[in-house]
């Protein structure tokens, strides 16, 4: 007869499985996290919970600008301060908050949700392209600054988005090429996005 039977760790197996699936978390990064869970307080873990499904409940995409927000319009949207004569198109919301972060940039955004890759799929209509022309038909704006990522999905976005918007008479511009190619915006530094923004060429 077995006398040291496996202890019942399906809770714990669980929590690593789940932790696991978030994007740069291993195994062994999954299994100190759940550790790590396991001897703190119940409060932490409880505030953690709550905070993960309040951000489920509450967050809604902006119907102007799609970023992630509470409120719609998003608070850039509706700000009185913003120069609403530019729009910045990012793929990510992580890229909008990199880019606020300089406070160097004080037009609007478009957040596009990803992409263009054929390779992987994803076409014109997979992203937010449509809602950012609609956008662009009260002729109130006058440049678009193409931050996409400096890499070959980003670049092939940006080429399609200069080529349907130049047309339209409003001045296209892209990120100085500060940022080194294959490189994502989310990631870069301050200064480094700093110079991009004001070194930013037409496209």
């Amino acid at each position: 007869m077995n006398q040291n039977p496996t202890p019942d760790t399906g809770a714990i197996d669980k929590l690593i499985h789940e932790l696991n699936k978030l994007p740069t978390i291993g195994p062994k990064s999954a299994q100190r996290l759940t550790y790590y869970l396991l001897r703190a307080p119940e409060e932490q873990a409880r505030a953690l919970a709550d905070a993960i499904l309040s951000v489920k409940q509450k967050t809604r995409l902006c119907s102007t600008c799609f970023n992630i927000t509470e409120l719609d319009p998003c608070l850039l949207c509706r700000s009185d301060h913003r120069d609403r004569s530019k729009i910045c198109i990012v793929e990510q919301p992580q890229d909008l908050l990199a880019l606020e972060h300089t406070k160097i940039y004080n037009g609007l955004y478009h957040v596009l949700h990803g992409a263009i890759s054929p390779t992987e799929g994803i076409g014109v209509n997979d992203v937010r392209i449509k809602e950012l022309t609609n956008r662009l038909q009260d002729g109130s704006v006058q440049e678009v600054i193409l931050a996409t990522n400096s890499n070959l999905e980003g670049e092939q976005t940006a080429m399609y988005l200069s080529h349907l918007i130049s047309p339209m008479g409003i001045r296209v511009t892209r990120l100085a090429r500060g940022l080194p190619f294959g490189s994502e915006l989310e990631y870069a530094d301050d200064v480094t996005l700093t110079r991009a923004l004001e070194g930013r060429q037409d496209f």
